[in-house]
């Protein structure tokens, strides 16, 4: 069960009502954190921590056993990783204890924050209709921890930024555009800030620049969290 005072004195995600009764509260800087789990007829519970974002996005740490390295996995990859029978179905088999009994994720008031990203991308799609703008965005390498940036102007673009992006293990040899090592050198903070908004050159993110989801970045067949979510929410 939560620790009163921790939920008081931490992020306001949540209401403190909201949380008390969960099992493995931990509130962060700029997240909640709930213990979680999956059951497989098979392999039986699969235990984890959901981690939930104000921007809607859902991190999960395995703890299946002691030598599982799982992490920031999204709930449909935990889902299929706890070996599951009916798959993507993830909302009702992803689970937390919530008042001493497994509670469906739908169930609860942890999805609030996700949903509302939905409905985001959603209103984003028909409104900016073909006229959709992305601006350039950065992957970290795993070993070197130095940043790549990638342009985003056509659909070829965005695949490539998208397979680097839902790579655990991306690395500085993997960059698409040039053969470069870790050794290369990281483009200076004073550039990064230019990402090619159309509306302002140092723009930090707004609606011109800023896409939800849509098709030019959103691949049907692809089985991550974001592509397919935005796919059924579309035929929606």
């Amino acid at each position: 069960m939560a620790n009163v005072e921790e939920i008081q004195c931490g992020s306001m995600l949540f209401r403190q009502e909201e949380l008390q009764e969960m099992s493995g509260v931990n509130v962060g800087g700029g997240y909640v954190e709930v213990m979680c789990g999956c059951t497989s007829h098979r392999y039986g519970d699969a235990i984890a921590k959901l981690r939930v974002f104000p921007n809607g996005n859902l991190e999960i740490t395995c703890e299946c056993t002691p030598g599982c390295d799982e992490d920031k996995l999204t709930p449909a990859a935990f889902e299929k990783h706890s070996g599951r029978e009916t798959a993507k179905k993830w909302k009702n088999n992803v689970w937390v204890i919530n008042g001493g009994e497994k509670v469906p994720l739908s169930k609860t008031v942890l999805l609030k924050y996700y949903n509302e990203a939905l409905k985001k991308c959603k209103r984003s799609t028909k409104s900016q209709g073909t006229k959709v703008f992305h601006r350039d965005e950065f992957v970290g390498c795993i070993e070197c921890g130095k940043e790549r940036r990638f342009r985003l102007r056509s659909r070829d673009e965005c695949l490539l930024h998208h397979n680097a992006m839902v790579d655990p293990n991306w690395k500085c040899s993997d960059f698409p555009y040039d053969k470069i090592t870790c050794e290369a050198e990281e483009e200076r903070g004073s550039r990064k800030v230019y990402r090619g908004c159309t509306r302002s050159p140092t723009c930090k993110g707004c609606t011109s620049c800023v896409c939800f989801g849509c098709e030019l970045c959103r691949f049907p067949d692809c089985t991550c969290q974001m592509c397919v979510d935005f796919t059924s929410n579309v035929k929606a």
